[in-house]
């Protein structure tokens, strides 16, 4: 594997994710992973995110959503390998759809 090797991922979290500082917490861990890309939430009960970075980072964000902060809980949580684009230059949280 290539050290600059980057991977994407597409997720949904689904359970009590909203209400709880999940976004927030989701954010924290990405930029202090240096991953880049977005979270929002979807709905009453899911919180979408993608997310660029090298895949050790990206899978220890996934770990770390599936678990959630303390307040909430991951009930449900899909995971799509999707092309990397280098779009994006940093992490940060998205409006809601």
């Amino acid at each position: 594997m290539a050290e600059n090797e980057r991977v994407r991922v597409h997720l949904w979290a689904q359970g009590r994710v909203q209400g709880v500082g999940f976004r927030a917490f989701v954010v924290d861990k990405a930029q202090a992973l240096g991953l880049t890309g977005w979270v929002r939430n979807v709905g009453w009960d899911t919180v979408e995110v993608v997310t660029e970075g090298s895949p050790p980072e990206v899978e220890t964000l996934i770990k770390t959503i599936k678990i959630g902060p303390p307040v909430s809980r991951v009930d449900e949580c899909r995971v799509e390998t999707e092309l990397p684009t280098g779009e994006f230059s940093r992490f940060e949280m998205r409006s809601s759809r």
